[in-house]
């Protein structure tokens, strides 16, 4: 088996790209000069270009094709085993096959997009010291965000944000949000828009999802059934993914600063609708007195919002949805994020880490 698989060229032309992408990713600052900045730019572009103007999701037709395939051939495999003739079926010819096949999708993820798990990524870009912090640096933190939250959710027009239930209008919104950031910060620079609705938002109570990023298309995906207030955050979330920035951290560090900077009040509301759900869970980990001593001043508006976003997490409620759940938790493990799915908290240690170097107005 083993000298069969070393004659094989091409397999072996593949473990050599796999192993070279893997030495070449332990260098955060070659992936950052040659990837993120270097190639990865080009191919994202050239993705969100050529199907950007698709109105339905391609990834989501991939996925869908692939799983056909994988019930198809899961099928073939049960009934040989039910007709005692799976060793007729199984063959190293067989194996060599879908071992060129992991690696490929292992090649072309990587290309494509999964090397910017690797990246110096935002702190590098801001300058930014990302230290462990303690229960007083939460609170100041939730304190901030809190006011700024209870000013924007004054504002809000609870008739008028469900014009944001409009896919075309959300969208032409989050580009709109991005072409203001770029000013402030360059690398923000978003063009080609790719953003579609999921094929999947009827059936992703299952799995758990609320927006992904498709790595193989380039395209940004939202499930449109999420309450309307929490669309904002989630969109600008997935596009900074396509910017570059795999990390959940990131990417909800960089939905934060591209959603408060908005025409619209929605959007505002919503990056500082979840970023303090991010803190106040962090300060009740550290301090349960003073979480509910602030959670008494909050805007009547958040509340009704998070009661109304806790009703549709409980709606959703299936027995699926754990095992997706973990499934995740280990693909982030796997892909640089030691924590797994807490890696979206994380982004409290960036926004302490911001208060620090430009001050709690900077929030």
């Amino acid at each position: 088996m083993f000298k069969s698989l070393l004659r094989d060229r091409t397999l072996l032309f593949l473990f050599f790209l796999a192993i070279m992408i893997k030495l070449f990713s332990m260098n955060e600052a070659w992936v950052e000069q040659y990837y993120t900045y270097g190639f990865y730019p080009y191919v994202s572009k050239l993705l969100r270009l050529l199907l950007g103007w698709i109105p339905f999701s391609v990834g989501d037709l991939v996925y869908l094709v692939a799983f056909f395939l994988l019930v198809a051939k899961t099928w073939k495999l049960l009934r040989l085993l039910a007709k005692r003739q799976v060793k007729e079926y199984l063959s190293w010819i067989l194996f060599r096959k879908y071992l060129k096949l992991v690696v490929w999708i292992y090649i072309v993820f990587n290309v494509f997009w999964g090397l910017n798990y690797n990246r110096q990524g935002i702190a590098h870009q801001l300058g930014l010291e990302v230290r462990t912090y303690n229960g007083n640096d939460v609170y100041e933190l939730a304190v901030a965000v809190q006011h700024k939250l209870n000013f924007y959710a004054g504002q809000v027009d609870s008739i008028k944000r469900l014009q944001l239930n409009n896919n075309k209008l959300l969208f032409e919104e989050g580009i709109a949000v991005y072409n203001i950031i770029d000013k402030q910060y360059p690398f923000l620079n978003y063009q080609y828009a790719s953003i579609k609705p999921s094929f999947f938002s009827g059936i992703g109570q299952f799995f758990g999802f609320t927006g992904y990023y498709n790595p193989f298309s380039g395209e940004a995906q939202i499930k449109t059934s999420v309450p309307v207030f929490v669309k904002p955050f989630i969109l600008c979330h997935e596009m900074g993914h396509q910017l570059g920035y795999a990390k959940e951290n990131e990417a909800n560090m960089i939905a934060f600063l591209s959603g408060r900077v908005s025409d619209n009040v929605e959007f505002r509301y919503s990056a500082y609708y979840d970023i303090y759900t991010y803190a106040m869970g962090e300060l009740r980990r550290y301090d349960t007195t003073r979480f509910k001593e602030l959670r008494q001043t909050v805007h009547p508006q958040f509340k009704k919002d998070y009661r109304a976003y806790l009703k549709y997490l409980y709606q959703n409620e299936n027995i699926v949805e754990p095992l997706m759940s973990d499934f995740y938790d280990r693909y982030l493990k796997m892909n640089n994020q030691p924590k797994g799915k807490a890696t979206y908290n994380e982004v409290v240690a960036w926004l302490i880490a911001y208060i620090k170097k430009y001050g709690k107005d900077a929030i």
